[in-house]
């Protein structure tokens, strides 16, 4: 079960590596069989409820457009809050959500790949962002204190975990008391072919 686990890790990482270094573009229904461009990212995010001021934050370099919702729209950030950011990719959630929570409160972006949060660190300097700390780690293995947010958003990531029960003990144990939950995902509905069920390759597909 763990090599199965390293192998989808080992995919899901490599995928979306290749995304931040503009080798590989996610699947949106916008932008199948190549790089999304502009165009494509700005209309996708109006189809997901971006507000348009919101879409003109770093089209292409922090919005990249590989969500499938938009879960600030219902997070109902306040001033003050901390918020954690599941698979932050380049930066877009979780500079939306800095500029809810103000100066005095904090965002924290944790990805799995190191080109990821380097991108976003870049677009945080470039947007004069400073209230988020990007952090290189696992969704089942969050590098977060007990107790330290206020609010868990995640964009269509928790899909690519292998191991979905940990992510939900994390988001638990991450979570303060009184604490939300915002995610913006895809489900299965209905029955899935084993042989789609059984295939790593699946998970980045």
């Amino acid at each position: 079960m763990k090599d199965s686990k390293d192998k989808i890790h080992g995919m899901v990482r490599e995928k979306y590596s290749g995304i931040a270094k503009g080798n590989a573009s996610g699947c949106t229904p916008s932008c199948c069989g190549g790089s999304p461009s502009l165009v494509n990212i700005m209309d996708l995010g109006k189809a997901l409820d971006y507000a348009e001021k919101d879409l003109s934050l770093a089209p292409g370099e922090a919005n990249l457009g590989l969500g499938c919702g938009n879960p600030i729209s219902r997070a109902e950030l306040k001033p003050g809050e901390t918020v954690l950011d599941l698979g932050s990719g380049a930066g877009f959630d979780a500079f939306l959500a800095a500029q809810r929570v103000g100066e005095s409160g904090k965002v924290i972006g944790v990805d799995m790949t190191h080109e990821m949060i380097e991108k976003a660190i870049v677009n945080a300097e470039k947007l004069n962002i400073s209230n988020v700390d990007f952090r290189l780690g696992e969704i089942e293995k969050l590098p977060v204190s007990d107790s330290a947010v206020d609010v868990v958003i995640s964009n269509c990531v928790i899909n690519l975990s292998p191991d979905k029960s940990a992510v939900f003990k994390e988001i638990h144990r991450t979570l303060r008391p009184g604490g939300r939950i915002v995610i913006s995902d895809i489900l299965r509905s209905g029955e899935m072919p084993e042989e789609i069920r059984s295939n790593p390759a699946a998970y980045t597909g």
